[in-house]
């Protein structure tokens, strides 16, 4: 099986890229935020996930490891296909997808094309005590060193995620269910009420509740 790829980006098309290696052109489909990080004529390395069917052999191409587990472990739910999975991975990043896994937040799922509310609720439900993390390997430590502050602020950020998460789920669960009934988006209230609780101040509901509506005003500013 083919695990990476590296060669010059020969072309690229809507949900794919043809990579030449040595003259021989893969045909590797991708996410559109891989996509979006490829130039035609630069060399590149894709870490591959090669699917194999009856009828066919597809190779499925990720500019980072994080990307390629989240793929590994969304096309475990049924009904999630590979392309389905890179319409999700297009529209939601690593770190969005662990915020909406935790939050149980539907809604951002059917932003993808080809998810509708059922299946939302099926990944989130199916997914909602899974944490998908950065394989550590040689590999992955090369990719670490060369990402930008984004991806490592998105990282930093995902860990406060599991950490807020874990330490105190119920008070964070009902401190988000109160916000929600305020009128505020599920996922929205999810990010306001894990800040509130990353200092480990807030022991009880209201207190959250309060630094929780604190962020939001200070957004508004």
């Amino acid at each position: 099986m083919i695990a990476k790829l590296r060669g010059i980006i020969d072309t690229i098309g809507e949900d794919f890229c043809i990579v030449d290696v040595n003259g021989v052109g893969y045909l590797v489909y991708a996410s559109a935020k891989t996509l979006a990080k490829l130039n035609r004529g630069m060399e590149a390395s894709l870490r591959i996930e090669t699917v194999v069917r009856e009828d066919s052999i597809s190779l499925f191409g990720f500019f980072d490891a994080w990307e390629k587990e989240w793929f590994l472990t969304l096309t475990k739910v049924q009904g999630v296909g590979a392309k389905v999975c890179l319409s999700i991975l297009s529209a939601l990043s690593p770190s969005q997808l662990s915020q909406a896994i935790a939050a149980q937040d539907k809604t951002s799922f059917t932003r993808a094309n080809g998810v509708g509310p059922k299946l939302a609720a099926r990944i989130v439900t199916e997914l909602k005590d899974k944490i998908v993390t950065i394989p550590l390997s040689a590999e992955t430590n090369d990719f670490a060193k060369g990402m930008d502050m984004d991806a490592n602020e998105e990282i930093a950020n995902y860990e406060d995620n599991i950490v807020a998460m874990t330490e105190n789920p119920n008070l964070m669960e009902d401190a988000i269910s109160a916000l929600v009934n305020l009128g505020y988006q599920r996922l929205e209230a999810y990010r306001a009420v894990n800040k509130a609780m990353a200092d480990g101040q807030a022991q009880d509901v209201s207190t959250v509740i309060r630094l929780a509506l604190k962020e939001f005003a200070n957004k508004e500013l």
